[in-house]
């Protein structure tokens, strides 16, 4: 391969895997060379997609280790589920450190994993063969918040002083897999879902650019975890007619609505706060992201639900049920936003990009997995700052070997109410 272009395998062919691909086409130094799934049949979908898009000669793999021996493939995209990311990360760097193949660099999706002594391990394993490593975060490649940011600090910030208050939410009705609702499986529930998204974004509002991820601190942690819509008793069995009998929550649940704040300390010595908040108990045209920042004499306010284009369909438009408006889309008549490109809207355009362009030329990008381990932390001291019901310094003693009760399949509202 010429050192001008990536080639790039995918573990994985889900949801995240075909919004990558899709993201790809925006990409100009990299091409998708390779699909690996325990699916064989949605591995062949997922590179006819790439093949489509033309953005690469895709092809199915048998292995991942048969994938990391291709030639054509530079970098792994890790987007498997949850509890095959240490295993995957393992048969990735056996296959590099036996000489089958190299690779310039490997990318994992979020959470880099369930706990953070997974997490460490994924780190482990990476840089024991040396591979340049990536945390994909796509939030923060979103183009509002990339330029607002930019202007906020440029102009607002610059004169003023410093942000003092980021908040950010990502919220919907639920997740696609089943293996999503399942706490031992994904790790927890909304919180280790969806809040890594969260509390990257508050964070990365805050910090200024061009400044270290660290020059921003995190001293405090308060989170708080509930049950809000899908321990009732009429959506128990409605989750468990959606996933075929195999999620029900009147036996594990896993959380639905998350919460956490965090205090961070500044260079300046200034106290400033992120509020993160995530649901699967949301209820409107689709996902919804958002996020706001405030300081002295300035905000910020963004909202995907707000693209720029709305369409009508009256009751007597009918047909089938899909997401060609929106992500998680809830409806297909009345008054629906559509986000055009949602690919581009939610940063996943704009970070395959960077993380590319890092590979390519050896580069650290501007998230690796050591932020990702940090990320793990943060979650995990929300987690265990719900469980004791106060708030925590950070980081808390032993929070490299907390596993949530949510996670360990301890965590039932109904049978433990308030």
């Amino acid at each position: 391969m010429s050192d001008q272009r990536l080639g790039i395998g995918f573990v994985g062919s889900g949801f995240v895997t075909q919004f990558h691909i899709r993201a790809m086409v925006g990409v100009r130094d990299a091409d998708v060379r390779g699909i690996w799934s325990p699916n064989a049949a949605n591995a062949a979908a997922a590179a006819s997609l790439a093949r489509d898009l033309d953005v690469g000669p895709a092809r199915p793999f048998d292995s991942i280790e048969a994938m990391v021996a291709d030639p054509s493939i530079d970098a792994i995209w890790l987007c498997g589920p949850n509890h095959a990311r240490v295993k995957n990360v393992e048969e990735v760097v056996a296959a590099v450190a036996a000489g089958v193949g190299t690779l310039k660099g490997i990318a994992c999706e979020k959470p880099l994993a369930r706990t953070v002594a997974e997490a460490k391990r994924v780190l482990e394993l990476a840089e024991s063969v040396g591979l340049n490593h990536g945390y994909l975060e796509n939030q923060l490649f979103a183009p509002q918040v990339e330029r607002g940011r930019e202007l906020i600090w440029a102009r607002g910030a610059a004169l003023t002083g410093r942000p003092h208050l980021a908040r950010a939410a990502e919220e919907h009705s639920g997740p696609h897999m089943p293996w999503f609702w399942s706490g031992t499986l994904q790790g927890g529930g909304v919180l280790n879902d969806m809040m890594c998204h969260s509390v990257e974004v508050v964070r990365h509002l805050l910090t200024a650019p061009g400044a270290p991820r660290e020059s921003l601190r995190p001293v405090r942690v308060t989170g708080r975890i509930a049950s809000l819509k899908w321990t009732r008793p009429e959506y128990r069995a409605r989750l468990l007619e959606m996933t075929d009998g195999v999620v029900d929550y009147s036996r594990a649940p896993a959380e639905d609505f998350a919460s956490v704040t965090i205090e961070f300390d500044t260079p300046e010595g200034f106290p400033v706060i992120g509020e993160a908040t995530t649901s699967w108990s949301f209820v409107g045209p689709g996902l919804r992201l958002s996020a706001e920042l405030l300081g002295p004499e300035y905000s910020l306010s963004w909202n995907s639900l707000s693209p720029g284009l709305d369409l009508f369909f009256s009751r007597r438009v009918t047909g089938k049920e899909g997401e060609d408006l929106v992500e998680k889309q809830n409806a297909e008549v009345g008054q629906m936003p559509v986000v055009a490109n949602e690919w581009v809207a939610y940063g996943y355009e704009a970070e395959d990009r960077h993380f590319a362009r890092a590979f390519l030329r050896g580069e650290k990008p501007m998230l690796t997995f050591h932020d990702g381990v940090e990320v793990a932390r943060l979650l995990m001291t929300a987690y265990r700052s719900a469980e004791e019901g106060r708030t925590l310094e950070f980081p808390p003693d032993g929070i490299d070997s907390f596993v949530p009760a949510v996670a360990r399949g301890e965590w039932n509202p109904i049978l433990q109410p308030r």
